[in-house]
């Protein structure tokens, strides 16, 4: 996003993401995992996307659509990567395993993201604005909160209906309710805070980095659970 970008410009740069978004979603069989999350995470482009061509709705919209681009592609630089950060690996490798459910793929893609990319681009984003993540702190909050309307909206849509049998689907229940959108974007604000401060440092930076990245995989992993049977009751 360059200096003193229109409104349309902003538009556009969220629009070409919105459009990638779109064609990976067509272009991928509804069974998989990575389709599960690019979905959800298309419906929130595209809200972003509908807020910046308004107006209005942020403070900083020149850092929200820089940090839109710079985020989104953290996700489709991952799916084409020879070596994928290890948050996104659960994900790319269990993407077809039929005991795993919809719900869990997008829950565990929205975690790598929230967790691990989010900081990351932040921390960009800022270095390319000339700004602290402090300054977007307000537009960042924004953003969080259309995460969270399609988390809920991924959960009702997503979970599986078991017609009264609520014990079946308690290890899917207990499962996901180990996950939380507001610790997530806690956590991605927090660690955007600790990589900024450590920008000049180099090697902390890179230890500080992977140690993020090891730790989102780890609950990815966990998210990715099998649950055999119940990974073929679909979803209502």
């Amino acid at each position: 996003m360059a200096p003193g970008a229109t409104q349309a410009d902003r538009a556009a740069d969220v629009g070409a993401v919105v459009a990638r978004l779109r064609g990976l979603v067509t272009a991928l069989p509804a069974q998989d995992g990575v389709a599960a999350f690019a979905t959800a995470y298309l419906t929130v482009t595209e809200a972003l996307a509908g807020h910046l061509a308004a107006g209005g709705y942020f403070k900083n919209p020149d850092g929200v659509a820089r940090l839109d681009v710079l985020f989104a592609g953290r996700f489709l630089d991952a799916l084409t990567a020879r070596r994928p950060p290890a948050c996104w690996r659960p994900l790319l490798q269990l993407r077809l395993h039929p005991g795993v459910l919809p719900v869990q793929f997008a829950l565990c893609g929205m975690n790598a993201h929230i967790e691990h990319d989010l900081p990351l681009a932040v921390v960009d984003a800022c270095t390319l604005l000339g700004c602290s993540p402090e300054e977007l702190s307000g537009d960042f909050h924004r953003v969080n909160d259309l995460l969270a309307q399609v988390e809920e909206e991924v959960r009702d849509r997503l979970m599986p209906v078991v017609d009264g049998e609520l014990a079946v689907a308690e290890p899917l229940l207990h499962l996901l309710s180990a996950w939380s959108i507001e610790r997530a974007r806690d956590a991605a604000w927090a660690s955007a805070a600790t990589l900024w401060e450590l920008r000049d440092r180099p090697d902390a930076y890179r230890v500080a980095a992977e140690a993020l990245d090891d730790a989102t995989g780890l609950v990815c992993r966990c998210l990715l659970t099998p649950l055999g049977a119940l990974g073929a009751l679909g979803t209502g």
